[in-house]
């Protein structure tokens, strides 16, 4: 009754945040009483009865998460930012089974010290993630209070080594029904195919939906965030959880999942597509995420800038409104690979990864000087840089650049595409000294067509 006589009153309302990341396309479905979970988080009073504390697990299957990993975290982004609490939990128990979801194969057995190695590295990068989003979400919101939550980094097997498997199935196996196992869409799905499914990850949805149950009893955390693919598993925990918790009638819990990252063209990506972009810095550059998110097809650009950034919708309204006029200019990929470097990796890399860019595409106004020591660095950094001898000859230095033969270098050259210099110059075959293209003696811009340009450190 509190609840709907101050939703009764529009001034009063606060921003309907569910309904901000539906818009934003972060959520593809969430469980009900939809309308509870609303109302709690419009609430006016003053204390913490309108917070809540949501979660996302992430396996160790890999050194680093990838930006299909992101979707979700960028809920819990959102939330944290508004003074929610959010838990992000490492599977270093359910990382042993493996999770039957979204795949038609078994994962291979991992080796105990690279799953470890895979653990500590997680970690780092989910504290990272937000520490990073803080920083973020303060520099765009500088004349503004910000509260923010806490975020609480867990690993599922500080609980599960202490779980007994008799004690286990004698106090929960009876609650938990083998009719909804099968009928879950990682099963289903696996058997239909004709594969195997081994007993391990047919129980892998009972140790989530257990993790989904302890995280609610011991920590207060109603929701559970993940992939659409995760539907199953999130709700069998929400089944538990009703099964065993009284007070689920007055404090539901709710399953959130987040559509599975594709382009416009409906291209998936992530390791199992084979074209995962990880956001350990060494694993891809800072440049190398700038320039993922630079080549972003002009209809991905507004989906992308809602998803992967705290942007206003307004102001990506505007973003998109701009660009369109002059795509070629490509004002709105360029926003939006700055602003996704700068969530991930922080406002110095984001800067230094657009002046690469800017060297490497010819972007440079007319009155920036190129400096051979700032290049060096730079260039270095993203492991972009070359390196050659002033004596090698330009069909040389091309072929072993393209990794191609000499007399397709020399094609290259009768063509006309290759350049030094930016654009500026074009050259010939007859070339034999560097120094009038270099840059303070150093550095050797060589551009083939209209897309490729080395950076080329010259001794």
């Amino acid at each position: 009754m509190f609840l709907r006589r101050y939703l009764s009153t529009p001034s009063v309302l606060r921003e309907n945040l569910i309904k901000e990341l539906q818009l934003r396309g972060l959520i593809a479905q969430i469980s009900k009483p939809e309308k509870w979970l609303v109302e709690k988080l419009q609430s006016r009073d003053n204390g913490n009865n309108n917070k809540v504390k949501l979660y996302c697990g992430v396996d160790p299957t890999a050194k680093s998460l990838h930006l299909g990993n992101l979707v979700p975290l960028m809920v819990l982004l959102n939330f944290y930012v508004r003074g929610h609490s959010v838990v992000t939990l490492v599977g270093g128990a359910t990382g042993r089974v493996g999770d039957p979801s979204g795949r038609i194969t078994e994962r291979s057995e991992m080796a105990t010290d690279i799953r470890a190695n895979n653990i500590e590295a997680i970690s780092e990068q989910l504290v990272r993630f937000f520490k990073n989003g803080k920083k973020y979400y303060e520099r765009k919101n500088k004349h503004n209070t910000v509260e923010f939550g806490e975020h609480i980094l867990k690993d599922n097997y500080s609980w599960w080594k202490e779980v007994k498997m008799l004690d286990f199935l004698a106090q929960y196996g009876r609650h938990i029904r083998v009719q909804a196992m099968l009928s879950r869409d990682s099963v289903t799905s696996r058997l239909a195919n004709q594969g195997s499914l081994g007993f391990n990850e047919f129980t892998y949805q009972i140790l989530q939906a257990y993790d989904f149950f302890h995280l609610y009893k011991e920590h207060n955390v109603s929701i559970q965030v993940g992939g659409n693919d995760q539907w199953g598993n999130i709700t069998a925990g929400l089944d538990l959880i009703g099964r065993l918790e009284p007070k689920s009638k007055e404090l539901p819990a709710f399953a959130v999942t987040t559509p599975l990252l594709s382009t416009a063209n409906g291209e998936k990506f992530g390791k199992s597509a084979g074209n995962a972009v990880f956001i350990d810095p060494e694993i891809n550059t800072p440049f190398e995420i700038f320039q993922f998110f630079y080549n972003t097809e002009d209809a991905d650009i507004a989906r992308f800038l809602q998803i992967f950034t705290l942007l206003p919708r307004g102001k990506i309204q505007s973003i998109v409104a701009d660009h369109l006029r002059s795509p070629h200019l490509r004002k709105g990929q360029n926003i939006l690979a700055k602003e996704v470097t700068e969530l991930l990796h922080g406002v110095d890399a984001s800067n230094e990864a657009e002046e690469v860019s800017n060297v490497l595409f010819g972007k440079l106004k007319r009155h920036e000087k190129l400096d051979a020591s700032r290049l060096i660095e730079l260039c270095s950094k993203a492991r972009i840089l070359q390196h050659a001898n002033k004596s090698e000859n330009l069909i040389d230095l091309l072929a072993r650049l393209t990794n191609d033969s000499k007399s397709a270098a020399k094609r290259k050259i009768s063509q006309g595409s290759i350049y030094l210099h930016s654009d500026q110059i074009k050259v010939s075959e007859s070339l034999t000294n560097w120094d009038p293209y270099l840059i303070d003696n150093k550095v050797l811009l060589m551009k083939i067509g209209k897309q490729k340009t080395f950076v080329i450190e010259m001794k």
